[in-house]
This record gives C-alpha cells, sequence and structure tokens, in this order.
C-alpha cells in the first residue's frame, strides 16, 4: 500500500513537471509578443530572449490607435465573426441533423459526397470564378458564404447528433411536434457542448481568416482586421528596407502590438465560451 501510494505521488510529480513544460513553452511566444509590445526599440533589439520589460513603453499600441484604417478593419472583422459565425452555425446544425437521420433516403452517397470534398476540391480559380459570377466580390458576404460550412466541424456535429437517443425524438413525435420541432427544443438542448465547441472553432476561423479577402476583397473600406495588419506588415518591412524615417516601423515593436490587438479578442471570449461548456454539460445530460 505504501509503495502504490508513492509510486503515485512520482506519477503525479512527473505529470505536474510536463505540464509545466508544456504550458510554459506555449505561453512563452504570447508573453514574448507582450513584452516585445511595451519595450522601447533598443532594448528589444538587444536579446532575442524577453523575460520581462526594463522599461515600458506603449509608443506602438499609440501608432497603431492612430490609424483610422484600424477601426474601420475592427468593425468589419467583428460583423464577419459575429454574422459568419451565426451563419455556419446555421447551416451546419441544419446538415448535420439531416445527416444523422439512418433513413435518410441516399445519405450514405450525401455523406460520401461531403467527404469526398476533405480529400479533393474544385480549386482555386475555379471557386473565385463561382464567387465572382455569383457577385460576391469586394463584399462581406465573399468572406461569410462561401466558407459557410466546414466539412471537419459538419461530420463532428453530425456524430453527436446521433448519440441523441431516438426515443427522445419519437416521444416528441407521439405528441405532435414536428422536424424543426424535434430540433430545437431536443436535440440542440441536449447537445450544447457541441454547439459552443463548433461556434468557438467557426469565431477563431473568421477572425483569423485573411486568405479569403485576399482572393475576393480589394475595397480598403472592407478590409478585415487580418488583411489591414498584414498590409501594414508588409509596409513596415518596406519602410525598413529603404530606411523610413519613423524608427518605430524599424523595430519588432509595432509587429508584436498588431499581433497582441489581433489575440486580445479571442482570448477574451473563450472564457465566456468556457463558462457555456459546463453549462451544456449539465443540461446535456440524459437520464435513463
Amino acid at each position: 500500500m505504501v509503495q502504490s501510494n508513492f509510486g503515485n505521488r512520482i506519477f503525479d510529480l512527473f505529470n505536474y513537471i510536463l505540464l509545466t513544460v508544456i504550458a510554459v513553452i506555449t505561453l512563452y511566444p504570447f508573453w514574448d509578443a507582450l513584452i516585445v509590445s511595451i519595450t522601447p526599440l533598443e532594448e528589444s533589439m538587444a536579446t532575442t530572449f524577453h523575460l520581462y520589460p526594463k522599461k515600458i513603453t506603449l509608443e506602438a499600441y499609440q501608432h497603431l490607435i492612430k490609424i483610422e484604417q484600424l477601426w474601420k478593419s475592427y468593425g468589419v472583422s467583428i460583423v464577419i465573426t459575429v454574422l459568419g459565425t451565426a451563419i455556419s452555425m446555421f447551416a451546419t446544425t441544419l446538415a448535420a441533423y439531416v445527416l444523422s437521420k439512418k433513413n435518410l433516403p441516399g445519405g450514405r452517397v450525401i455523406t460520401f459526397a461531403v467527404v469526398f470534398t476533405m480529400m479533393f476540391s474544385g480549386g482555386l480559380i475555379p471557386t473565385y470564378i463561382v464567387v465572382r459570377e455569383l457577385g460576391l466580390t469586394n463584399t462581406i458576404w465573399s468572406m461569410m458564404i462561401p466558407t459557410a460550412i466546414q466539412t471537419y466541424n459538419l461530420i463532428i456535429m453530425r456524430s453527436f447528433f446521433q448519440s441523441v437517443p431516438e426515443s427522445l425524438e419519437e416521444s416528441a413525435k407521439i405528441d405532435g411536434c414536428s422536424d424543426m420541432g424535434i430540433l430545437f427544443r431536443i436535440v440542440i438542448p441536449l447537445s450544447l457542448p457541441v454547439i459552443f465547441t463548433i461556434g468557438l472553432f467557426y469565431a477563431v476561423t473568421r477572425w483569423n481568416d485573411f486568405f479569403t479577402a485576399v482572393m475576393y476583397v480589394t475595397d480598403r473600406d472592407i478590409w478585415p482586421l487580418q488583411l489591414f495588419l498584414r498590409s501594414m506588415l508588409i509596409e513596415s518591412e518596406s519602410s525598413f528596407q529603404s530606411g523610413g524615417d519613423n524608427p518605430l516601423l524599424l523595430g519588432q515593436s509595432i509587429k508584436m502590438a498588431a499581433i497582441m490587438i489581433t489575440t486580445i479578442p479571442v482570448l477574451m471570449i473563450y472564457p465566456f465560451f468556457q463558462k457555456h461548456f459546463m453549462q451544456g454539460v449539465s443540461l446535456g445530460g440524459v437520464k435513463e
């Protein structure tokens, strides 16, 4: 018994050490970006390892917040994230619910066609032509509609819906509930953990996406935040190579400040979703 307790303690200690090392390795890049963003240019260039700032300055953030385009892009990204996530969740939920039905005519063929898109696609140029012919280029819809459903998220949600006891749906049908009523009154409340998880996946993807905007958007007024920051960093590199007069553009501070501005909103919403994860688990319990 004593040896067993000693072995458990050694195992727990090893786990704590391992998880601590992994946490440090994971968090240090974010910490380094934060330190560099509030560190003067000469200090950040003096070393590549930044543990703490010897002197704090907010010049990089002050430079960024004065750019009007930054706030326009912030607003566009918020709209795309909120509205795009809502569209994606609505479309994914409906598609997953239909595909989760065993009696769906041609269900296996449709599922195979959906999974097939994970391995093969139409290609970049045909996709662009389709979006252009639909008149979506240079609109915020081009950053939401073409990528409304991600196959991986659809498969996850479909598998979760299949775990919902069929007896609950049969009881609801006996009581006169329609298919849409079953979905919104029974299936979705029991599937809140996966709903919020997939919603978080979509929201983070929408917030971080810039490639879609690069392909379909040339109007600066509807540039999302990521595309604006990408353009700003390219201009920063050009200024460095040409010997620009603004010393702030020659260092890493403004780049790290841009990364922090992009990352902080995601870090702020995650605890909110985490709270709903726990609520979803309690609501999703099915008593036998």
